[in-house]
């Protein structure tokens, strides 16, 4: 009510000063004829005026709100990864039979560009992704993300993320890929049938891991560069990452 009241009180203020300055024009040159004629002129510019200063606030503010609403995207793609993401991929990697194809591709350097970046996405987007669920630990992959289910279950429901439709997707094939193993008993114990079948759940949640991850890299390299140092150095494609600098 204060601010309705303020506001009223302002627009009736300027009104009333810019009545007065009219009125104090035509009793010191006494041209009424002029005056409303500039005054009329002025008036036709407006809706122009405010055409144009409304559209260049609302594409300024769509610019400002769409730079806040990435920043927060990043922020819970990152803790995705730290929480999740890097395991996941090295896990999923242990099923994949030609994963040594691909690693070498992926082995991210701190030289870098985002030209060798896109090359590389664009690479391993034509990369043939072999999963047999025999290879390696469908327990153990049923354990880790169990642990994480309600992590996943947060980020679902977060409303930010609806802006990023692939790491919206990822976000589902990968809750889609716990709900699959939780079904199940034992995942040791898996009909032929029944086992390819959680070999292509692996496989949609794989691809987009590895998409996802590349352009997050090249986001912190471009943004937070100590904190692509780190993530170079715990590089879940490199046999040989260590964290500690040497």
């Amino acid at each position: 009510m204060n601010r309705i009241t303020w506001h009223i009180v302002l627009g009736v203020s300027l009104v009333v000063i810019s009545a007065g300055l009219y009125i104090a024009q035509i009793a010191i040159f006494h041209n009424s004829r002029d005056t409303f004629f500039y005054l009329f002129q002025d008036l036709a510019f407006i809706p122009i005026q405010v055409l144009l200063v409304t559209l260049m606030l609302n594409q300024l503010l769509n610019v400002r709100e769409k730079l806040s609403m990435l920043t927060k995207l990043n922020m819970v793609i990152g803790t995705f990864y730290s929480e999740l993401g890097t395991r996941l991929i090295s896990s999923c990697a242990d099923f994949d039979h030609h994963f040594d194809k691909v690693r070498g591709d992926l082995l991210v350097t701190g030289e870098w560009t985002d030209q060798k970046f896109e090359s590389v996405i664009k690479s391993v987007n034509r990369y043939d992704y072999r999963i047999d669920y025999t290879k390696s630990d469908l327990a153990a992959l049923k354990v880790l993300l169990g642990k994480k289910r309600d992590f996943l279950l947060r980020l679902l429901e977060n409303p930010n993320l609806l802006e990023h439709e692939t790491f919206t997707d990822l976000l589902r094939a990968v809750f889609h890929l716990v709900e699959e193993l939780e079904a199940r008993e034992d995942v040791t114990r898996l009909s032929q049938a029944d086992g390819m079948h959680i070999a292509g759940d692996i496989r949609r949640a794989y691809v987009i891991l590895i998409g996802e991850w590349l352009a997050y890299m090249k986001h912190l390299k471009n943004e937070y560069p100590y904190l692509y140092s780190l993530a170079v150095r715990t590089n879940p494609f490199d046999p040989n990452a260590s964290v500690t600098i040497t």
